[in-house]
């Protein structure tokens, strides 16, 4: 009996004492990087850059993106067309996943479990989606990110046509006993519901500033001296903008598994506009922190100048941008964008990688149709290659 009440109490002292939120390790390795002379100042550039180069211009797009989304209502004489017509299934298919982010892909998936679209529409989905990567690069770089988002969309539905045309329109099509089940949406914790909340001011009120920083920043207006600032204070505001977006964040999920790591937060019904804008941005913005972190980091230790070894290497790199294009996730994919975005890597393997990945709607589309997911990636692979080594033959 003793013994049993020993081992609860020691069940009850690791419950309490587990780690809760793995996410918050990122700030925490930040935050001691700071403190580190040695690393401080690589870390604050860091820091500052993706802040002011990438989350404001990020926080811009996906503002624009939702109010316009959110007006936007799917009317029922397209839902009846789609019915009557495989050739626009894939059209629409294609755009939907062409839209930045990924619940243009999720909203075509679903539909083709509950057998209202052909399964070319969902290789057009796959094909054209590039998920929150889109985002970011169309915040750093918009003519390249249209190229991008336009070469998508255009073999996206070649690819659906061409798929629907082999095997016709009922493939892969799950039988009615499969058809998917109303979604459940679990409630958040009270620590969860004001983070997002937070979340949401915290872009609510930065939302102009930062972008008139951005700007300026881009037109290479040196704040510091227009405003008559201590030398490097846009940077340092921009550090600790990045580090409170980022700790607000890692409070507002846990990572229990891989989805939750690499996967943009679920959305509440009940999210206000500059709510969805934050999560969004804090997502994207994490990894690219992540991103540009590791980059500075490597050149540190090893002395070595990635873009240069990445040329080194530049027949391998379309084929690499595929290959990671089909890991599922948006963050792997926001990686391979910010390397581009650097630099590092040639527009020949960010556009293999736009090509071939499928964001976050490979998730519900491997629980609710696996065969079809897995059969749907390969074919969207194969375009992916033939775009990506053609591109770089001809271009680069």
């Amino acid at each position: 009996m003793v013994s049993q009440i020993k081992s609860l109490q020691l069940r009850e002292t690791r419950q309490r004492w587990r780690l809760t939120n793995k996410r918050f390790l990122f700030p925490v390795f930040l935050f001691a990087m700071l403190v580190s002379p040695a690393t401080r100042e690589m870390t604050v550039t860091v820091l500052a850059d993706a802040f002011w180069q990438v989350a404001a211009y990020v926080a811009a797009t996906l503002t624009v993106y939702h109010a316009v989304s959110a007006r936007m209502s799917y009317n029922t004489k397209i839902s009846a067309y789609l019915q009557r017509s495989q050739r626009f299934q894939v059209i629409f298919a294609a755009v939907m996943g062409a839209l930045p982010g990924c619940g243009g892909a999720i909203i075509v998936m679903t539909q083709f479990v509950r057998g209202r679209l052909s399964f070319g529409s969902v290789v057009a989905v796959l094909t054209a989606t590039m998920g929150d990567a889109a985002f970011l690069l169309l915040a750093a770089k918009p003519l390249t990110g249209l190229f991008t988002v336009g070469v998508g969309l255009t073999v996206g539905m070649i690819s659906g046509w061409l798929v629907d045309t082999l095997h016709g329109g009922t493939f892969m099509q799950p039988v009615q006993s499969e058809i998917l089940a109303p979604e459940h949406h679990h409630p958040q914790s009270d620590t969860q519901s004001t983070s997002l909340r937070w979340q949401g001011y915290f872009w609510q009120w930065l939302l102009l500033p930062s972008a008139f920083v951005a700007v300026s920043g881009s037109f290479q207006i040196d704040l510091d001296t227009v405003f008559h600032f201590p030398q490097g204070s846009t940077s340092t505001l921009g550090a600790i903008f990045a580090l409170t977006a980022m700790v607000l964040w890692s409070l507002s999920r846990d990572i229990k598994n891989y989805q939750d790591a690499v996967s943009e937060d679920p959305k509440p019904a009940t999210a206000k506009l500059f709510q969805r804008v934050a999560q969004d941005t804090n997502f994207v913005t994490t990894w690219v922190i992540g991103a540009f972190l590791c980059f500075e980091i490597v050149m540190r230790i090893t002395g070595w100048d990635l873009a240069t070894f990445f040329t080194t290497w530049s027949p391998v790199m379309p084929l690499l941008g595929v290959m990671i294009g089909l890991i599922p996730g948006c963050g792997p994919q926001i990686l391979v964008t910010s390397l581009y975005i650097q630099g590092a890597i040639p527009l020949s393997a960010q556009l293999g990688n736009a090509i071939s990945n499928d964001g976050d709607a490979l998730f519900p589309a491997i629980a609710l149709a696996p065969k079809a997911a897995l059969l749907a990636t390969v074919y969207s692979g194969i375009p992916a290659i033939l775009i990506s080594y053609g591109f770089y033959w001809l271009f680069e």
